[in-house]
């Protein structure tokens, strides 16, 4: 009993301190030590500390360090490229100021499905955001709302192919790839969608009714913020729109080609000879992602090549860029592992599963949010939670005739449910960048990106339950 209440104190305060603004990097290893103290293996605590905490530190980096620094480089090069830009533009051009918050979500969309980092986004699409506001008459205070739908709701979890890092986590663990159960996926990501619209365009009319507008904002910091991203582009030609769409196009397509195409024929057998520790099913997934991010990378350098007014700069940047959110991730996975060590932890373990033991997706929906929620991380809640129930899930599915797709898609989904509680680190960084605060904004962001995310959820556990993954 007493480990089990060392482990919530430790989760209660790793969660405190986060929304205060501490970093994962110290206060995951912080926090997985004093579970131990209070736990009573206090002679333990070093051991635990290099043999569990950095060992799966270590094997999380080792495994998605590709996706996270192919992922952050591709999304600096869209942005110092002109081909987000251009992409948003165009997007703005067709549909304008009479339909500025499907713009906003729509230009949002398109390019986190396309690979780019929902942070690049965020600083990309501000300023568009601010302009189409201001003529429409849209209350600022919905501006952060928008963006986090379509940046941090159905492009990230639900939609089949999204290389967001959510959807690449399950792999190693299911022997799944991110196209798992696409048909289920569509139909929550358009549950998302729609609803998220209808909630931000009738806050929209509301405000309009009471004669709101766009409010009186100091638009300096924020503007500085933004323009700060803008100056570090590196391309000085506009980028035409076919070619700002190629790249993103070729992350979706080739990762489709090699994951039901080359690696779904091919033979293994002397891979399998060569490295006996290697499972092809289990990593074939994670391999597509990496040619589908390593492709789209070159052709859009090659792309610009004449254009870029410093290619070096734009690297360097994109690949430092991945090193905080990949740490902070494996950091809580390490903190996880340590916790999952405590004895006090087969009591947790035992009343999550057991929440509905006859029907694991439930079980696992609910474990995905409540890490998430306390992590303020879908990532950093995903990573924990298959660490150290992965298997317990994997083998459940299993008995009660549940595909591992079913089970890939519904993890995600759930982990990009609470995950933007306040504490959240990405809702604290748009609100910095839109020059807000939580008491403007915060309601609209929760319901676009927690309600109708768990809707969305309900819906396909229930179909998925009635007609199995599809």
């Amino acid at each position: 009993m007493a480990s089990t209440a060392a482990i919530l104190v430790s989760l209660l305060l790793l969660m405190f301190l986060a929304y205060r603004g501490v970093t994962v990097l110290l206060l995951a290893p912080l926090m997985a030590a004093l579970a131990v103290l209070l736990s009573g293996d206090v002679a333990f605590l070093l051991p635990i500390y290099t043999q569990t905490f950095m060992s799966a530190l270590g094997n999380y980096v080792l495994q998605f360090l590709p996706i996270f620094l192919l992922g952050a480089l591709f999304g600096q090069l869209m942005a110092d490229s002109g081909a987000a830009e251009a992409i948003a533009q165009s997007i703005v051009r067709r549909l304008g100021h009479r339909h500025a918050l499907s713009t906003v979500v729509l230009a949002c969309g398109v390019l986190t499905y396309g690979g780019v980092s929902l942070f690049v986004v965020a600083f990309a699409i501000y300023p568009i955001a601010r302009e189409l506001f201001q003529s429409a008459q849209i209350p600022k205070r919905l501006v952060p709302a928008a963006i986090a739908l379509g940046s941090f709701t159905f492009t990230m979890t639900a939609l089949p192919g999204t290389p967001a890092i959510q959807n690449a986590i399950p792999i190693p663990y299911f022997g799944t790839n991110v196209f798992a159960a696409p048909g289920l996926g569509i139909i929550g990501g358009l549950i998302m969608l729609t609803g998220g619209l209808w909630w931000l365009q009738s806050r929209a009319a509301r405000a309009r009714a009471v004669g709101e507008g766009y409010g009186e904002h100091d638009e300096t910091k924020a503007q500085a913020g933004s323009a700060g991203n803008d100056a570090q582009g590196s391309a000085a030609a506009p980028m035409p729109l076919p070619l700002a769409l190629l790249p993103l196009v070729l992350v979706i397509a080739l990762n489709a080609l090699f994951t039901y195409g080359v690696f779904a024929g091919m033979n293994f057998d002397a891979m399998r000879e060569r490295f006996p520790n290697v499972d092809p099913a289990k990593v074939s997934g994670l391999w597509a992602l990496i040619i589908a991010l390593t492709g789209a990378c070159t052709v859009l350098v090659l792309l610009r090549l004449r254009h870029w007014r410093n290619l070096r700069e734009t690297i360097n940047k994109g690949v430092f860029g991945c090193m905080l959110p990949l740490f902070n991730t494996a950091s809580e996975v390490g903190y996880g592992a340590v916790i999952a060590g405590l004895a006090g932890f087969a009591l947790i373990r035992d009343a999550v599963l057991n929440v509905a033991p006859n029907n694991p997706l439930i079980s696992e929906a609910v474990a995905m949010n409540v890490l998430a929620g306390i992590t303020g991380s879908s990532s950093g809640g995903l990573s924990i939670a298959l660490q150290t129930l992965g298997s317990d899930y994997l083998r459940m599915a299993q008995e009660t005739g549940i595909s591992p797709e079913l089970l890939h898609r519904v993890a995600v989904m759930a982990a990009g449910g609470f995950d933007t509680l306040p504490h959240c680190g990405a809702i604290i960084t748009l609100l910095a960048i839109c020059g807000l605060n939580h008491r403007q904004s915060y309601l609209n962001i929760a319901a676009v990106t927690m309600l109708f995310p768990f809707i969305a959820l309900v819906t396909v556990i229930t179909l998925g339950t009635l007609f199995g993954s599809f």
